[in-house]
C-alpha cells in the first residue's frame, strides 16, 4: 500500500495498532542539511507491507503512539538513523526494538553485516540494490523505487522471528537488552557539541593547549551548522578549524590566513571564533583536553594483547561468534592500558560473553596455561 494522504495514515495506524511487529525503514538525504530530510518511510506489519510518502500527510507526529506502543516489537536493521529521524521528525524514540544487525552478530554473521547480505543468508534471496542512491525526494516514484522500498522491509518480520527463536534458545536474547534500551533512549541521539572535537580530522596535530581551542571552535560550528541546517563542512571544514588552531589565530586577519575560511565566515562570525580560540589558548591547562587517543606518549602493550587475544579467540569460538565482532583490536589495547570506561567490549553481551574475564585477567586473577596442547583459562 502507498500511503499519500493523512486519513490513510490514520488508517494505516489503526491497522496496525494490532500487529505484533512492526517492521521500520526509512529513505532520506543528507548531502545539504544538518538533519536529514525524510523522503520516504517503509513498514512491515503481520499483515502488509506499507510505504508512506512524507511529504504528502499533513501531520507525521500521529505515528508517535504506534511507535511507543509497547506491546509491538519495532524491527529495525542498523537502525541508528531511522530512529534518529524519527526523533527529530516525530519527537519520539520507538520502543522495544530489535535490530537485525545487532542480533546478527551474536549469531556468527559478521560485524555490521549489510541488510541485503543478511537476507540472502537467512531467506535465500538476493536482493536487486538498482536504486541504492536514487534522489528519493523527486517525485513520483518509479515503480522499480517503489519494489526497492518495499524489500527493504519485507524480510524483516521474518529474520525477527528467526533471530529471536535462535536467541532465545541459546540463552542470549537478553545479552541485546542493554544496547536496544540504548537505542530507544531519545537522549541518544543528542550530541554534545563539545564533544565533537574528538571527530576532527588530522587533530594528531595539535597539542592539548591548541586542542582546547579545536574544542571551542568546533562547538561553534555544530551549533552553526544546527541552526542553519546545512552540513558542519559548510560553516567550516575540519582542516579549516584545525590549521587555525595549529597556529593559534588571535586575530582576524590571523584567521583568514588560512586558505577558504574568508569565503566561509561573515566578519561577525570570525569575531565571535576568534573569541572562543583566545579565551580557550589562554585558559588553565587543567581545562585543555586530555588526548586519549594517541599512543605515542603510552606504554606498549603488545604482549599484553595478545594474550587477551587468546582469551577472545577461546571464547568467540566456543559461542560461535566471529573475533572481530566480539573484540576490536583498539577495545583490547585499551582494556591492557587500564580503561574501564566507553569501551563496547566492557558493555552488553560483548562483558557477558569476554570483557569481565579479560578485566579480572589484567588484574591478576585468571591465568592462562597449556594443557595437552591447548590454551586453558583457570583462576589464579
Amino acid at each position: 500500500m502507498y500511503i499519500a494522504s493523512q486519513q490513510e495514515l490514520e488508517d494505516f495506524i489503526q491497522r496496525a495498532s494490532s500487529s505484533s511487529i512492526l517492521a521500520i525503514d526509512t529513505e532520506f538525504l543528507r548531502e545539504k542539511t544538518y538533519y536529514p530530510k525524510l523522503c520516504l518511510m517503509q513498514f512491515a506489519t503481520d499483515d502488509e507491507i506499507a510505504i508512506l510518502d512524507p511529504f504528502a500527510v499533513d501531520d507525521l507526529t500521529v505515528l508517535a503512539p504506534l511507535f511507543e506502543n509497547e506491546d509491538i516489537v519495532k524491527v529495525f536493521h542498523a537502525g541508528y538513523q531511522d530512529i534518529e529521524i524519527i526523533v527529530y521528525d516525530i519527537g519520539c524514540a520507538p520502543k522495544p526494538i530489535f535490530d537485525t544487525q545487532v542480533a546478527a552478530a551474536l549469531m556468527g554473521q559478521v560485524q555490521q553485516i549489510g541488510y541485503s547480505s543478511l537476507v540472502h543468508s537467512m531467506c535465500g534471496v538476493k536482493l536487486k540494490k538498482t536504486d541504492s542512491f536514487t534522489d528519493w525526494s523527486a517525485r513520483p516514484l518509479s515503480e522499480s523505487q517503489i519494489k526497492y522500498a518495499e524489500d527493504d522491509v519485507v524480510y524483516l518480520p521474518r529474520m525477527y522471528k528467526a533471530m529471536r527463536k535462535t536467541l532465545e534458545e541459546r540463552g542470549r536474547l537478553e545479552w541485546l537488552a542493554d544496547e536496544f534500551a540504548e537505542m530507544s533512549d531519545p537522549a541518544t541521539y543528542v550530541a554534545d557539541e563539545h564533544e565533537r572535537f574528538r571527530h576532527l580530522k588530522h587533530s594528531t596535530q595539535l597539542n592539548r593547549r591548541q586542542l582546547a581551542a579545536a574544542r571551542e571552535v568546533t562547538a561553534w560550528r555544530e551549533i552553526e551548522a544546527r541552526r542553519r541546517n546545512v552540513p558542519r563542512k559548510w560553516v567550516l571544514t575540519d582542516e579549516q578549524i584545525v590549521e587555525a588552531c595549529r597556529r593559534e589565530s588571535r586575530k582576524i586577519d590571523d584567521l583568514f590566513m588560512v586558505r577558504g575560511v574568508r569565503e566561509r565566515l561573515t566578519t561577525r562570525d570570525a569575531r565571535d571564533v576568534i573569541e572562543l580560540m583566545v579565551a580557550a589558548l589562554d585558559s588553565a591547562p587543567d581545562t585543555w583536553p586530555d588526548i586519549t587517543s594517541s599512543s605515542r606518549n603510552e606504554p606498549n602493550v603488545d604482549a599484553q594483547v595478545d594474550l587477551l587475544m587468546s582469551i577472545v579467540r577461546i571464547r568467540a569460538r566456543e559461542n560461535g561468534v566471529a573475533i572481530p565482532t566480539l573484540a576490536s583490536h583498539s577495545d583490547l589495547v585499551a582494556v591492557a592500558r587500564g580503561r574501564r570506561r566507553n569501551i563496547d567490549l566492557l558493555k552488553g553481551w560483548r562483558r557477558e560473553l569476554v570483557g569481565a574475564e579479560l578485566v579480572d585477567f589484567m588484574e591478576g586473577k585468571l591465568v592462562l596455561s597449556i594443557e595437552r596442547g591447548q590454551v586453558v583459562i583457570r583462576e589464579a
